[in-house]
């Protein structure tokens, strides 16, 4: 799976209140999620954001409380990919669940806003196009790009998977 994408870079500590503030907690309604997606760290975010964008961010990128509001948000929105140094450890989870591609790479400390990354899921390699550099990240094992492809854990189940 590749995915070539216009980035939006975000820095270290990126918390799940400023993925989707709690005061947007009272629905689950991805559309509604996704109008405010990201509008603590960047106000015109939302606005900005097209299908097949990708987020890059530092370290630490999902910490704070445990919302699954906050990679179904970011997914809602039609970001097709992101990649952080590190991901909180029930973030990282809570996206493979809902079926958001996420990868591990240092890739923020030379991106900026409106660079073009390719990211392969498969190999792990990820070109910042506009720059002309490549980097490493773990590929995405067969199983995690299945649950992926289908939509997240539920809906792998739901097609008849395990």
């Amino acid at each position: 799976m590749i995915i070539t994408g216009k980035l939006y870079k975000f820095g270290d500590d990126v918390n799940t209140d400023e993925i989707i503030p709690a005061r947007y907690l009272n629905t689950s309604d991805p559309k509604e999620l996704a109008a405010h997606v990201m509008e603590d760290a960047d106000a015109k975010f939302p606005s900005l954001v097209k299908p097949g964008d990708i987020i890059v961010a530092g370290k630490n990128f999902g910490c704070g409380s445990s919302r699954e509001h906050a990679p179904l948000a970011i997914k809602a929105a039609g970001v097709a990919c992101v990649v952080a140094e590190s991901y909180a450890r029930i973030f990282y989870r809570n996206a493979f669940n809902i079926g958001l591609t996420i990868m591990e790479s240092a890739v923020a400390a030379d991106a900026a806003t409106g660079h073009v990354l390719e990211v392969d899921a498969a190999t792990g390699k990820i070109v910042n196009v506009t720059l002309g550099k490549e980097y490493a990240s773990k590929p995405i094992p067969p199983f995690m790009q299945e649950l992926i492809a289908a939509g997240g854990l539920m809906e792998y189940v739901r097609k008849g998977g395990f």
